[in-house]
């Protein structure tokens, strides 16, 4: 260690520590200097130190914030599960819509099948009415005499395969009747049974509901239902009216 007091007036050299607590001073010292030399009506800002034990964490503070986490996250939740609801109640009212529209469909179908059934029965039916009206304008179409209900009688044979023939059927109608639709047998041994023989071809009455032939009418007076089932009998017993030259 040197001494300060020597020659030339220096004094002794301080101590490092004592040399920061000089420079600590002096700068203290300075800053009173300043602050003294500042105008007394002029206006300072002065910046207060904070203390310490003023910045503190409150445990209240940090519950509320975890359970505003929570409560965000609940919430989160809920709106996701009421988007997962609406999701499948859009899926199951697509799934009803597609179920109603498939139905009605089928429905449309059915009904467009029906119809289209309907307006092929009324078609049919239509033609079918043509058609009788034909027959019947063609029936029509026979002269009302004898001569015309052989012929009509001969045609519906035709239609049914029961053998005949025009002299065969004309003979016999002669022969029984005389050509009286009309004609009546009150005296032979079926008019004894009660059964008396009728019409043009003298046909008992449950001979002719037996062999009544389909498309005549069942007036065994009728001249042509006559015909035509007197005929089929002799066909079926004789093999022809045109074979019967007597009683049958």
């Amino acid at each position: 260690m040197s001494d300060s007091s020597g020659p030339g007036g220096r004094g002794r050299a301080l101590p490092r520590t004592h040399r920061i607590a000089a420079a600590g001073v002096a700068a203290l010292g300075a800053a009173a200097v300043a602050f003294s030399a500042v105008p007394g009506g002029a206006r300072t800002t002065a910046v207060e130190a904070v203390p310490a034990d003023r910045v503190t964490y409150s445990a209240e503070r940090i519950t509320d914030v975890r359970a505003g986490v929570t409560d965000q996250l609940a919430g989160a939740s809920l709106k996701i599960e009421r988007i997962e609801a609406k999701r499948k109640a859009d899926a199951a009212a697509a799934v009803r819509k597609a179920a109603e529209a498939a139905r009605k469909k089928a429905a449309a179908a059915a009904a467009a099948r029906k119809a289209a059934q309907e307006r092929r029965a009324e078609e049919a039916a239509s033609r079918a009415a043509r058609r009788t009206g034909v027959e019947r304008v063609a029936a029509r179409s026979y002269p009302d005499n004898l001569d015309g209900w052989i012929r009509e009688s001969l045609d519906i044979m035709r239609k049914h395969g029961i053998p005949g023939s025009y002299s065969g059927i004309h003979r016999n109608i002669m022969r029984e009747s005389s050509g009286n639709p009309n004609a009546v047998n009150d005296w032979d041994i079926n008019a004894a049974n009660g059964v008396p023989s009728k019409g043009l071809l003298q046909v008992i009455p449950p001979t002719f509901q037996a062999y009544h032939v389909p498309g005549t009418s069942w007036n065994i007076y009728d001249p042509v239902a006559n015909i035509t089932a007197a005929c089929n009998y002799a066909a079926d017993r004789y093999g022809s009216m045109d074979n019967v030259d007597s009683a049958y």
